[in-house]
């Protein structure tokens, strides 16, 4: 007999051998309830015919502090997602979970763009918690009240995140570089009893005073209590028609208090409230709960990212993004944080946040495509010119990880890294589909559904698909599902974002395909989805072949209305701001050739800028509508809403 040669799946970039799986915490968990850690989907489905066996399972495994109850989970009386009520009889506090340990170790790393700049351990970070406790507790800050941060990414931000959470009050934030209307928009919504902000902030090594913006905030919130600056003593003059008390955080955290108390509140205590960046109307303020946060995230990074004690994890972030919360949550498992406040890559020093990976040893390195894209756009070689023998994983959201993304990454870094794109979103503050340590890795492809969520892909008709495009559903409970929407016709609201479309399944937004693999392929959000001749496209598919062209900094990619139909609009940004003929037609045929000849842009434009949201995500909606003649209605959402102006004249303007 012939032995017929072995084949190799050239999709595969990374495969974990057998110590990676035997010593990871899934493999661990797996062993614990009694099962094979592979086939993952075995697991999986167990996960989510089981959810009150598996989440408890999750606690145990975390060992989280608090009273558990013997109820782990109850199912809607109807059956559906809306109802199911997680660990009623459960008491615990968020903060009280996330500063247990070994109190000497090194827990938060706080840098700059000119390097780290600070090491806490936990002892100081408890103590630092117990001024900031006491402090709050004497403004009247209590079980349910609402404290709002609008803050740097920085030591004094967290701490006041942890002593609100200690308190049993709910935390909600907004970042700095946020203008006064957005941060109005955000925070108005919740009248919080407390304020507590950032007067300036140092970006790009550039510096911003916005005590005017900080100002006009306070005289918009009638429910204050006291306000709280960061850094000196200003005069808010707008702000002193609400009454409110003025402090610095020194005066709020001058006194004797060295161990903070923790209110355990039950599991489903609003503990956060975050807000979407859509640019439709207000954004939607998303109340999460305290038990669902900390379970959901302890999961995460746990059982997918394999987070273990004394790993460092950084995520690049502004604290009014979901992925802060999440970073924060790193606490939980016994690993230390990053938090890093300017540009990642400011002008006179591109690798910045490597150099401090490379300086404080990050295990755990989070990012976003757009980040890594620049990098590679510079030619920067990161494991040339940095040492990170502790970098085992790199993490990426914010958009689809494209193709050759992932080549490049194992190229550039190491050959032997765990490489994970996830996805999810503020609303479930969490994610849907992640990466896992058993999994190998494919270029351009998720590796699995998350454990706990009973993620599908569905087509127009709802039945499941494979291989196909279809819209990314979740069809059973799970903790971190929102409380609520914060306000007025809240329940309505949340409703009507999610379950309207199907009923009793929560509809996410996304398009999306499951492979035979198992694994998953993001193309975008639905609302952008192009729709030309009737064939649903993701702009994902259309910027991973454009932002290969060396050519193009930046792009973004919409559908204009034609007749009866949409033709695809195309509009790219360059070192020169032109571009030759010979560029525009490489632009087509790569397009034609590497996704489809419907993907083929009709119209190309060249632009100055691209629209993103101050969380760093490209805003099709905002340069379609303005193309198209119609209001943004959001546009505080956007960090750069000037250059909607350009795009109001793109119809009067030649094109490629």
């Amino acid at each position: 007999m012939i032995e017929q040669p072995s084949v190799v799946d050239s999709t595969i970039l990374w495969q974990p051998n057998d110590t990676w799986i035997n010593e990871s915490n899934l493999k661990k968990f797996a062993d614990k309830v009694g099962l094979s850690v592979q086939p993952y989907d075995r697991l999986h489905r167990w996960s989510i015919a089981d959810p009150g066996a598996f989440w408890c399972h999750v606690w145990d495994f975390a060992q989280l502090v608090g009273e558990k109850g013997e109820v782990t989970y109850i199912p809607a009386k109807d059956g559906g997602m809306l109802g199911a009520k997680w660990f009623p009889e459960a008491r615990l506090n968020l903060a009280e979970n996330l500063l247990r340990g070994d109190g000497l170790r090194t827990v938060v790393y706080e840098a700059t763009e000119h390097g780290v700049t600070r090491r806490v351990t936990l002892d100081d970070l408890r103590n630092l918690v117990a001024k900031a406790q006491t402090g709050l507790r004497a403004l009247g800050v209590g079980q349910g009240d609402r404290v709002a941060g609008v803050t740097t990414n920085g030591v004094e931000g967290l701490v006041a995140l942890l002593a609100t959470s200690s308190l049993g009050a709910v935390f909600s934030s907004c970042s700095p570089d946020f203008g006064a209307k957005g941060i109005i928009d955000r925070i108005g919504q919740v009248q919080p009893k407390v304020f507590i902000a950032s007067v300036n902030y140092v970006y790009n090594g550039k510096s911003f005073d916005i005590t005017e913006n900080i100002a006009a905030v306070c005289n918009e919130l009638n429910s204050l209590n006291a306000i709280v600056t960061l850094s000196e003593a200003v005069e808010l003059t707008q702000a002193k028609a609400t009454g409110a008390k003025q402090l610095t955080w020194a005066e709020l955290t001058k006194n004797d208090a060295d161990e903070p108390t923790f209110t355990r509140m039950p599991f489903n205590s609003p503990q956060y409230i975050l807000y979407t960046s859509g640019t439709t109307g207000l954004p939607k303020a998303i109340v999460h709960s305290v038990g669902g946060t900390l379970l959901q995230h302890v999961k995460e990074h746990q059982l997918h990212c394999d987070l273990k004690k004394g790993d460092v994890l950084s995520w690049y972030t502004n604290t009014a993004w979901m992925m802060y919360p999440w970073l924060v949550s790193g606490l939980a498992s016994g690993a230390g944080i990053l938090l890093y406040d300017g540009s990642p890559i400011p002008k006179d020093r591109v690798g910045i946040l490597f150099d401090i990976a490379e300086e404080i040893g990050i295990s755990h390195f989070g990012t976003s495509p757009k980040y890594l894209a620049t990098l590679q756009k510079y030619g920067y070689q990161i494991g040339q010119k940095h040492q990170l023998p502790a970098l085992r994983s790199v993490l990426s959201c914010g958009a689809p990880l494209m193709d050759e993304q992932y080549d490049w990454m194992y190229q550039t870094i190491k050959q032997d890294l765990f490489l994970a794109s996830i996805s999810g979103g503020t609303e479930i503050i969490g994610c849907f589909v992640m990466g896992s340590p058993v999994h190998p890795v494919r270029r351009g492809e998720i590796s699995c559904k998350a454990l706990g969520m009973a993620v599908d892909i569905v087509d127009e008709r709802g039945a499941s698909v494979i291989g196909k495009k279809g819209d990314l559903v979740c069809t059973e409970p799970f903790p971190s599902m929102p409380l609520t929407f914060w306000g007025h016709g809240g329940d309505e609201r949340y409703f009507n974002a999610y379950f309207a479309e199907r009923d009793g399944i929560w509809t996410h937004g996304d398009l999306a395909k499951q492979t035979i693999n198992g694994s998953l392929v993001i193309y975008g959000r639905t609302d952008t989805t192009l729709n030309p001749g009737g064939v649903r496209i993701g702009t994902a598919e259309i910027y991973r072949v454009v932002e290969q062209i060396p050519e193009v900094k930046d792009s973004i990619v919409f559908g204009f209305p034609i007749e009866n139909d949409e033709e695809i609009v195309l509009c790219v940004v360059t070192d020169n701001g032109q571009l030759d003929q010979a560029v525009a037609e490489q632009i087509r045929l790569d397009v034609r050739k590497k996704a489809s000849p419907r993907h083929v842009p009709r119209r190309i434009f060249v632009v100055k800028e691209i629209p993103y949201t101050n969380n760093g995500k490209k805003v099709e909606g905002a340069a379609r509508s303005t193309v198209r003649g119609e209001e943004v209605k959001n546009k505080a959402s956007l960090a750069n809403p000037q250059c909607l102006a350009e795009y109001a004249r793109l119809s009067e303007r030649s094109y490629f």
